[in-house]
């Protein structure tokens, strides 16, 4: 495949699996000879940051292979970003922080209102209806003159919403770890993802004139809250959500603001962990917060939904994939632009079968992104030709801190492919596996 095909390639059959190989072979292959397998990894954990959890095995690895929403992003983006935080390691998720706000903003100034209601109804048409455009300046203009206009930033650059308030279409990477645990960019190729099609078609609502007098007086600026991981679990993974954020406030700022007013920034942290991040929205609301973006992980946003819902605030997510986000009661005012993981379940399967694994163990933490991705990863498989038997399902609770029973059940079941759908706590479960002498050849051979 080329490094910039345009689309997911179909799921590769298999013509026959290994008669009789199920979730326990009979040897067990525990006789402390090495293990070979190939190993997989998700967005949460295919990053540079989770080198800083591995010092003393600068191998362990090598040879990993993932997938992410990731786009071959320009590199003036990178540059920009690299000037609101200079020490960013890689760029997961900025893309989609910053398309969150600056849809937000876009929606804001089409609405003529800072109301988070007014601004929702908004948000699905100014990502899909009339002139396409791509910056701050150009979209705010299109929308002060009252012209329909499709944003298309940079991770929705190919279409806009569904219906739902979900990204139609995406592009994913896949990527491949090296030496010293970092990514091989060299080797990264991207895919896209989903159907253009999907995109909603009504009409954004009508233009209003802008208030005058008293009524204009009262309008309030636009105010964003992040509601993203300063600490917990995926905090190794949040600056460049943060950063993207933080560069879309500051392109709507220096095109005139929402509304002739600047856009304000309130800082926050969700602690990958519902009781910080209610602590968190409960100071936002207080705040006059109409916008967050977050939460980072599928739990967290889910259990802030209905919080949302009832304080009439709009909550944006740049990176919960879970696709039981999509059917939660959310009062029209929950949108993301990550992608669900219905599309990164069948890029996932696709790269498990084209490296021909005949047994998979799939290690998924408890909770909604790690159970969802791996049923749907497991269902791609199947319909790929891979058998239920050859299909192992592990999962542990999100608090487990030693993974030696994970890693012996792995290496019990001797699969081809273990396939990790986790935090930062990969960097525990990996060092475990390699206790076991379980890894990829490449970090076997140290």
């Amino acid at each position: 495949m080329g490094r910039k095909a345009s689309m997911l390639v179909a799921l590769v059959s298999v013509a026959a699996i290994t008669a009789g190989c199920g979730t326990t072979p009979a040897d067990g292959n525990d006789d402390g000879q090495p293990l070979v397998v190939h190993l997989y990894g998700s967005d949460a954990n295919m990053s540079n940051s989770l080198k800083d959890k591995l010092a003393g095995a600068p191998a362990v690895l090598s040879g990993m292979i993932g997938t992410a929403p990731l786009l071959d992003m320009p590199e003036s983006f990178k540059e920009r970003l690299r000037g609101v935080d200079p020490s960013l390691a890689d760029y997961g998720y900025a893309a989609e922080a910053y398309d969150a706000v600056m849809l937000a903003g876009l929606a804001a100034e089409s609405a003529r209102s800072t109301d988070a209601p007014a601004i929702a109804k908004y948000m699905v048409g100014v990502s899909n209806s009339g002139t396409v455009c791509g910056s701050a300046a150009d979209c705010l203009a299109l929308a002060r003159a009252g012209k329909d206009f499709a944003y298309r930033g940079v991770s929705m650059r190919r279409s806009g919403f569904t219906d739902a308030g979900d990204p139609s279409s995406a592009s994913y990477g896949t990527l491949h770890f090296g030496r010293g645990n970092t990514i091989n960019d060299n080797l990264t190729e991207y895919v896209g993802a989903g159907d253009s099609a999907a995109a909603s078609q009504v009409a954004p609502p009508a233009y209003t004139a802008y208030p005058t007098g008293n009524a204009k007086k009262k309008i309030v600026p636009l105010k964003v809250g992040g509601l993203m991981p300063h600490t917990g679990r995926l905090a190794f993974r949040s600056a460049p959500r943060f950063a993207g954020a933080r560069l879309a406030v500051a392109e709507l700022n220096a095109a005139g603001g929402v509304i002739d007013q600047p856009v304000e920034w309130v800082d926050g942290d969700d602690g990958t962990d519902e009781k910080v991040a209610t602590a968190t929205l409960e100071r936002f609301i207080g705040l006059g917060v109409q916008v967050v973006i977050g939460a980072s992980s599928s739990s967290v946003t889910k259990a802030m939904i209905p919080k949302i819902a009832a304080a009439g605030r709009i909550l944006i997510s740049p990176s919960s994939t879970s696709d039981e986000l999509t059917s939660v009661p959310d009062n029209g005012l929950f949108f993301r632009t990550a992608p669900p993981d219905t599309l990164q379940a069948r890029a996932l399967a696709d790269v498990i079968m084209r490296n021909g694994p005949h047994r998979v163990t799939i290690v998924a933490r408890e909770d909604a992104y790690g159970l969802g991705l791996q049923k749907n990863v497991k269902a791609d498989l199947l319909t790929a030709g891979m058998t239920d038997g050859s299909v192992d399902l592990i999962t542990y609770p999100t608090a487990t801190e030693d993974f030696g029973t994970v890693a012996a059940r792995v290496r019990q079941t001797a699969p081809n492919g273990v396939l990790i759908l986790g935090y930062d706590e990969t960097a525990a479960i990996v060092k475990a596996l390699a206790a076991r002498k379980v890894g990829t050849s490449e970090s076997l051979a140290g």
